[in-house]
């Protein structure tokens, strides 16, 4: 039987949840980036080596990389386009070099990740990432007051994000603003209102199909480098999986996937399966895309979603919520069996709870909870991989 390689997310030396609590969850590999180098710029081959020195004195190996990220000049095709693309093939040289052979990224526009509540309390008392959709709209409209807002929604919305606003408190509105910001920069560094609106601004004249294009040259210019150091490039999709800020998305169904792989055929040019994020949309069959896309899938992200109306939805325990993580899970492990080297998976996010509650860690990845996930996740992997064996 073969299984699928267990990891688990590290921030590196400055993360709460050190390495030795990843080890004794059973993680043997370690999902990880150089969060202190800003975007764009090379990651240098002693850098790398010296963060991986780290993970493997830990008893772990640095299986994917996460995330090299791609710079804002890249997604809206300025003029410094070409030479972000340059620095980007000397990362992935240099990441191939050392041994690095799986680098995660997102084409999200102007964005990363975004929640509007950090610590949503759920009925066992843990607490867990949500958003809101209503909470968004009075963020756009009445903080961060987005030129040209109005005109992405309708009438009852501007009402009810009006009236959502008004009955806000001046530290509720504070708060909120902090948590939709957090992943607005994409990277470690927050941003401020003005900076916020000026990044948006760049994207004025970015529609789907522009930014689909500006992906393909993208890929078309850094995948030579990728085969040539046997690197599997794997996009992760939009979380969530749709518009935001009036901006497009194009990793958010089946179809965009699709559309991703088909545009540079290679065996560089892979997805990163997220059943958090595409599991959002009810529209996305997550069993079946993990069965027909399953050649292309080089990285897995596996986390469920309670989906509630109007858009909202809050992160569920791994093995409850919408997705069906038996048929995702049973689909994967077929996979694993055709191939020689291991699919890494690692539990995305979990749950504040126990101990955690007190602590403060990075939002999603508190040790306890990813811990719960993973464990969860390893019995059903163990469990499918047994029946396989009777068959």
């Amino acid at each position: 039987m073969k299984y699928i390689e267990q990891t688990m997310r590290w921030y590196g030396p400055r993360d709460p949840v050190p390495l030795s609590y990843i080890r004794q969850a059973g993680a043997t590999g370690i999902v990880s980036a150089l969060h202190d180098i800003d975007t764009g710029e090379v990651w240098s081959v002693e850098d790398i080596l010296s963060h991986k020195a780290i993970i493997e004195k830990a008893g772990m190996s640095w299986s994917v990389v996460e995330s090299v990220n791609v710079h804002e000049s890249i997604k809206i095709a300025d003029n410094m386009r070409d030479h972000y693309i340059d620095q980007y093939r000397q990362t992935i040289h240099n990441l191939g070099g050392c041994g690095i052979k799986t680098i995660c990224y997102n084409f999200m526009p102007a964005t990363d990740w975004c929640r509007t509540d950090l610590s949503y309390r759920l009925a066992d008392g843990s607490m867990a990432l949500r958003f809101e959709r209503l909470a968004l709209l009075a963020f756009d409209l009445h903080i961060l007051m987005r030129r040209g807002a109005e005109n992405d929604y309708c009438e009852a919305d501007l009402e009810v994000a009006e009236r959502y606003f008004l009955g806000l408190n001046e530290a509720q509105r504070q708060l909120l603003q902090t948590n939709i910001t957090l992943g607005l920069p994409g990277g470690s560094v927050g941003l401020t209102l003005d900076q916020v609106r000026e990044r948006l601004e760049t994207y004025q004249n970015v529609d789907s199909d522009q930014l689909r294009n500006n992906l393909k040259y993208f890929l078309q210019n850094i995948i030579d480098v990728a085969e040539n150091q046997d690197i599997k490039m794997t996009i992760h999709p939009d979380d969530p999986p749709f518009s935001l800020f009036g901006l497009p998305r194009i990793v958010s169904t089946e179809a965009d996937a699709q559309q991703v792989v088909d545009a540079v055929p290679s065996v560089a040019n892979g997805l990163c399966l997220c059943t958090g994020s595409y599991g959002v949309r009810p529209d996305n069959d997550l069993p079946g895309m993990a069965n027909r896309l399953a050649k292309h899938i080089h990285f897995i992200h596996l986390r469920n979603v309670k989906r509630e109306a109007n858009g909202n939805f809050y992160e569920d325990d791994h093995l409850a919520g919408a997705t069906d993580m038996y048929g995702v899970m049973k689909a994967i492990c077929a996979e694993q069996q055709k191939r020689n080297e291991r699919i890494p998976m690692r539990p995305d996010h979990g749950h504040a709870m126990l101990d955690d509650l007190e602590k403060v860690t990075y939002p999603g990845y508190t040790a306890i909870g990813r811990l719960r996930g993973l464990a969860e996740l390893r019995g059903l992997e163990h469990g499918i991989l047994k029946a396989f064996h009777q068959v």
